[in-house]
């Protein structure tokens, strides 16, 4: 698998730390008033294991597995932002600009592209995932596949959860889901509890275990 890392950030998420899913701090220095969670799972071990893990969350398996239900399905740009570059004289340029073409997983099904955005709806692990979210980001290295979806306005909580699949030395292969989330003005303070997260993330984790033929 080729490495390809790409993000994406617009004012349409309704929270500030946009990324804060990918810091390795987030359990110990949570943003302000959000509730952080972190779970991991073991999935088996081997290259087709980790394959199959990945394409399934880059096509929204995952989620679907987990009964949770996706519409209004509006794909992102694919565009990658380059860091800031300078010339010679120390004059900083404009950021490069790349497009990534639609890939697809081998039934046809495309990839998730950063920018994304969609409406969930139904439940996980008997919880219910409404409202609007976005795709932040989407990393794509060597033992290594990461999402991280963002709620936006609309969404009865505020904040974002990361998915990772990771291949690690000794070929084994796990799920790490990591997540800050709190409770919109006027929202149940229920809704951003750690028993519910705990409880959304093992429906996450289960989905992807071989003997659900994933």
């Amino acid at each position: 698998m080729n490495a390809r890392r790409s993000s994406f950030e617009d004012e349409a998420v309704d929270y500030a730390a946009v990324g804060a899913t990918q810091r390795t701090d987030l359990m110990q220095y949570p943003p302000e008033g959000y509730v952080p969670s972190e779970d991991e799972f073991r999935l088996g071990s081997g290259e087709e294991r980790f394959a199959l893990a990945s394409s399934a969350l880059l096509t929204w398996g995952l989620h679907r597995s987990s009964g949770a239900e996706i519409s209004e399905v509006h794909p992102g740009t694919g565009v990658q932002y380059g860091g800031i570059a300078f010339a010679e004289d120390g004059t900083p340029l404009e950021p490069i600009e790349t497009h990534e073409e639609q890939r697809f997983a081998e039934d046809g099904t495309p990839f998730i592209t950063p920018g994304t955005t969609v409406v969930f709806a139904g439940t996980v692990g008997g919880e219910p995932l409404v409202g609007p979210h976005r795709v932040i980001s989407v990393t794509e290295e060597p033992g290594h596949v990461s999402l991280a979806i963002g709620t936006m306005e609309g969404d009865p909580e505020s904040g974002e959860q990361s998915f990772t699949i990771e291949q690690r030395e000794d070929d084994s292969v796990w799920i790490v889901v990591r997540s800050f989330f709190r409770p919109t003005k006027g929202a149940a303070k229920l809704v951003g509890s750690k028993r519910r997260r705990k409880t959304m993330n093992d429906a996450y984790l289960r989905a992807l275990l071989p003997s659900r033929g994933v």
